[in-house]
């Protein structure tokens, strides 16, 4: 299957992609729209009179929320790691 074309507007700007398939399409149109629905809010609630303020604003947001999960998903998976060796010794103990 050849690749997809499509247009996403962001902020007033058309561009032209090219994906893989329809998840690919649904994934790029849902970020597309939460991009917007950003701007818009940003536009609303903060004194911003460039669109760049706003998209570094946007992708500040975006890229923020991604570094916390993988803050999160660290120290939860360190604490699970912790909770498996602590089992670990423990079954061990009761073995010898």
């Amino acid at each position: 299957m050849g690749k997809l074309k499509i247009n996403i507007v962001i902020a007033g700007r058309t561009y032209p992609l090219s994906v893989n398939n329809t998840k690919e399409e649904e994934g790029m149109r849902k970020a597309a729209n939460a991009i917007n629905k950003l701007i818009s809010m940003y536009e609303q609630n903060y004194a911003v009179s460039d669109k760049q303020d706003v998209l570094a604003m946007c992708a500040l947001q975006f890229a923020s929320k991604l570094e916390i999960k993988s803050l999160e998903k660290d120290s939860t998976n360190t604490e699970a790691i912790k909770k498996i060796n602590e089992l670990t010794n423990l079954v061990n103990t009761h073995l010898k």
